[in-house]
């Protein structure tokens, strides 16, 4: 499997849940309060490819604006996003990383120093199914960047899945697990430029 910037950070399905009128979603302003309550995370992933090929690892984050994908073997690849930008790092080629802005990924919404969902134009779906509430979010500005879909469980409000859209309607689907807040990640994890030199050694 390959993994490439459609197939991790560009993707997400059409939400068409019918909510009944007695449910009622996390509300936007909690959803907020979520993602600005920690500044460091780290915990397990699965992956779900637009091919339906299956990935795990574990994540890493630390906000504002770094994020790392570690995945397990055989998976070679390694993406991570810092400086303000995103890298893809390919284990079974010589060449340096792939790059291109974080600002252009859906998930720039969700490492923004201060992440505001009710005071933005950016979330254009906000429905509830059973015991979650799901959210869709994009770039007011830039709606061809993609969007992404978060869902959430409440008591206590928790990030459980996102599932990221490009603009072919490529689809990824990420679920998250056991995940722990707070501690402190070293900048290195987050250096794209630190790791392109580790792996030409």
């Amino acid at each position: 499997m390959s993994i490439t910037r459609r197939s991790l950070l560009l993707s997400l399905p059409a939400l068409a849940l019918v909510t009944p009128a007695f449910a009622q979603a996390i509300p936007l302003s909690e959803i907020s309060r979520y993602f600005n309550s920690f500044s460091t995370a780290q915990g397990e992933f699965t992956q779900i490819n637009p091919d339906g090929s299956l990935a795990t690892g574990r994540i890493f984050i630390r906000r504002p604006g770094r994020v790392r994908f570690e995945y397990d073997p055989p998976e070679q690849s390694l993406v991570m996003a810092g400086g303000g930008q995103v890298a893809v790092f390919d284990g079974r080629s010589n060449q340096g990383p792939n790059q291109y802005p974080l600002r252009q990924t859906p998930l720039n919404l969700i490492l923004e120093q201060n992440v505001d969902f009710e005071n933005r134009r950016m979330v254009v779906g906000h429905t509830q199914d059973g015991d979650t509430t799901s959210i869709v979010a994009q770039d007011p500005e830039n709606p061809q960047y993609g969007s992404i879909r978060l869902v959430f469980s409440a008591n206590p409000t928790e990030l459980r899945q996102w599932v990221i859209r490009d603009d072919t309607g490529a689809e990824t689907n990420v679920i998250l697990g056991n995940m722990q807040f707070g501690g402190t990640l070293s900048a290195r994890l987050f250096n794209i430029s630190a790791e392109a030199e580790a792996r030409r050694r």
